[in-house]
């Protein structure tokens, strides 16, 4: 250790301190950007500040108006974000497990209200936080929308109208149109942070985008109501007034209606497979059509022009950055060591993965199997621990589709593949987990909802047996359909996974057969280990930005900005403005806006490319190393790779877990009993399983019969 070093106690101090103080200046340019759009329907914005603006913003570079909404709409959103990594890589650098104070417990204690379920059905579990934050939405999104038609209709009288051949009601509903549209792209502004998987900006209000797609669900049926009643209103002016063939005009310069009209057909085909009953049912038809947000964009770009698309920008540019990193990391096949087969039509899958990946227990993973389809990928649940596991990394799949069930037969047949192609996109989760603050953790599942528990009971018993840190007790409820499905708490061990503390004192398990009467299995039932042959295409996973992943995505940020800017400053200046010369009526909208989109996209691909290529270069060092490892200490022999680790079990798991398992037969858990049975102070709720049982167990926390429940949703359903 280095004499000259400062304790940790100073630097975890000096840490605290530099992340409250960009946090600090989060709040600042949130705040500042909030209160933008707040103005931005007023007087004082549009015939002050805005000429103000544009009149120190222009220049031969960027034209009259778009250096404007750079200043305004996009750099505080791209600050915010870059402020984002830089404050994520100080978290990782920060101590990840904190003894949790009694001043802590109070003070959690004091925000518990604010995060009960307030609404069940309808928009779905909503907290009480999270209702507030959306009726502020709703009413920033009102008053721009009544402000804007206050000072519209004002200046219309039935004078006014006349003179434009038009009725009172005709001139209202033209200006009516646009403010629908206007207001429109408010909430297609925020849209994509939810859906922005590797986001910086996410992580520093506690949001996951797993956990946030109902916020994006939210905004989507939002945006298209407004520009749905945007596209009628003018469609009906123009029926009305007898100009039906503005439909057909695309203006050289200005508002393009058939690109807006493109864009709309696009963004109806889109909504329309959104809804529950179409997604569920016909999931494949949901996922297809909602690629349609390609057109969407590019035709609504079109349609505004790129000066008024930069307003929502920000979060595009974000999302586009994270969607291309994901391609790339899409591309690389990965190491898949081995399968576990239940006889619950349940698989678990074990990818190598280098010690330097790390992730938080109820991450998710997208997995692709070419050879089952080379387009589908879907999300999984990680159940293993990072740190308990630091060469492994597991997911559940149980047969629940098409998919599924090709993979569950490619693997269970009588002689399955002894290599399986894989490519994955993440892991996906939270920075940071909160579980040991928690006197008592009730984990409710249903089905394959078991499988994020996995994860955070395989993580407590590294906190427990390797950090030696007190862990609270947990209490897993799982109701299961059949006797055979009882086999997957099996998983809740490593594949070499070894009796644990945690067994004999600190978890207890009760566990439903809700469709059988008594245990119908009679017979052994299998567990086949199926250990795959090594392929040197194949890596073993790890982060797809190296160690620093952070910075390097606040490099790929600023730099593929700046290079977007560079590009453009030089195409307005030396072709653009020598041909239009700022009046913005000779050259084309349509090939500015295109050029925008082109240039945007270079810049993305150069930054993102060399960063990934610089830390390709690493990773495959670290790559040779592990299957350098694996060929010195075989995990099966040559002769053996199918059945090399064949269990026999019964029904119900026996060995180091069957001291802490009771099963019921025949009925349902009675949740209330056991929620409102406990008297620790600070009990977790976690539930994850089908939507009556999730709301019931929200119903219970949010009853106000027991203070001491701190309920938490994970759902993978939307």
């Amino acid at each position: 250790m280095d004499p000259t070093s400062p304790p940790a106690s100073l630097r975890g101090a000096n840490n605290s301190m530099i992340r409250a103080a960009i946090m600090a200046v989060v709040v600042g340019l949130l705040a500042g950007y909030l209160f933008l759009w707040v103005m931005m329907p007023t007087y004082t914005y549009r015939q002050t500040w805005l000429p103000h603006l544009r009149a120190h913003t222009t220049s031969t570079y960027f034209g009259t108006t778009q250096g404007a909404t750079y200043l305004v709409f996009t750099f505080p959103v791209l600050l915010i974000a870059l402020f984002g990594c830089l404050y994520l890589h100080l978290s990782n650098k920060s101590i990840h497990i904190h003894d949790h104070t009694h001043s802590k417990a109070n003070g959690d204690r004091r925000f518990a209200i604010w995060k009960r379920p307030m609404i069940i059905q309808g928009l779905g579990i909503v907290s009480r936080i999270e209702l507030a934050f959306f009726l502020m939405f709703i009413a920033l999104l009102v008053w721009n929308l009544a402000n804007y038609l206050h000072l519209s209709f004002e200046n219309i009288t039935p004078k006014s109208a006349a003179e434009t051949g038009e009725k009172l009601w005709e001139a209202k509903l033209d200006t009516a149109a646009l403010r629908l549209g206007l207001v429109g792209n408010i909430a297609l502004s925020f849209l994509f942070f939810p859906v922005t998987r590797g986001s910086s900006v996410l992580p520093l209000f506690g949001l996951t985008s797993e956990a946030s797609v109902k916020y994006h669900i939210w905004l989507g049926h939002i945006v298209m109501m407004f520009f749905t009643a945007h596209g009628l209103c003018y469609i009906i002016f123009w029926a009305s007034t007898h100009q039906i063939s503005e439909m057909l005009k695309w203006e050289k310069t200005g508002i393009s209606n058939v690109a807006g009209e493109l864009s709309l057909l696009a963004g109806l085909m889109l909504w329309g497979a959104t809804f529950p009953r179409i997604r569920r049912k016909t999931f494949e038809l949901f996922f297809y059509t909602h690629h349609l947000y390609i057109l969407f964009l590019i035709f609504f770009v079109l349609h505004v022009g790129i000066s008024y698309a930069c307003i929502m920008l920000p979060g595009f540019f974000l999302f586009m950055i994270d969607r291309y990193l994901r391609f790339l990391q899409s591309r690389r096949g990965v190491r898949l060591l081995s399968a576990r087969v239940l006889p619950c039509q349940t698989v678990e899958l074990n990818f190598s993965k280098s010690k330097g990946l790390s992730y938080t227990p109820t991450s998710i993973m997208f997995l692709n199997v070419p050879s089952i389809s080379k387009l589908q990928w879907h999300p999984f649940t990680i159940t293993s621990s990072s740190n308990l596991e630091s060469d492994k990394l597991s997911v559940i799949v149980k047969v629940e589709g098409s998919w599924s069930n090709k993979l569950h037969q490619l693997l269970s047949s009588p002689s399955p593949v002894d290599r399986l192609e894989a490519s994955v996109e993440g892991p996906y989760g939270p920075p940071s987990t909160d579980f040991l603050r928690h006197d008592l953790l009730v984990m409710v599942s249903g089905g394959s909802g078991i499988t994020p528990f996995i994860s955070i009971i395989r993580e407590l018993v590294y906190t427990g047996e390797m950090l030696k840190l007190k862990t609270p007790k947990v209490l897993l409820i799982s109701a299961f359909k059949n006797s055979t499905d009882l086999t997957i708490l099996d998983l809740i061990l490593p594949i070499s996974g070894a009796p644990s503390e945690i067994f004999k004192s600190g978890l207890q398990i009760e566990a439903y057969v809700t469709r059988e009467k008594h245990s119908t299995t009679q017979e052994t039932k299998l567990v086949r280990t199926i250990w795959f042959k090594p392929n040197p295409s194949d890596a073993p996973m790890s982060p797809i930005l190296g160690q620093n992943n952070w910075l390097w995505l606040g490099a790929i940020i600023s730099s593929s900005f700046i290079i977007y800017l560079i590009f453009i400053g030089i195409l307005t200046r030396y072709y653009i403005y020598p041909i239009d010369h700022n009046t913005n009526t000779i050259y084309r909208s349509a090939s500015r806006a295109l050029l925008h989109i082109l240039f945007l996209c270079i810049g993305i691909v150069i930054a993102a490319t060399t960063v990934f290529l610089w830390n390709k270069s690493g990773n495959a060092r670290e790559s040779v190393q592990i299957q350098n490892l694996e060929g010195a200490t075989p995990q099966a022999s040559p002769n053996s790779w199918y059945y090399n680790a064949d269990r026999e079990l019964e029904s119900l798991p026996q060995q180091s877990l069957s001291q802490s398992i009771n099963v019921h037969y025949g009925e349902r858990p009675d949740l209330k009993r056991f929620l409102f049975e406990r008297k620790e102070s600070s009990v977790g709720v976690l539930v994850c399983g089908p939507k009556k049982m999730r709301h019931e167990v929200a119903n219970i926390c949010s009853s106000g019969l027991a203070a001491n429940l701190h309920f938490e949703s994970i759902s993978f359903s939307w």
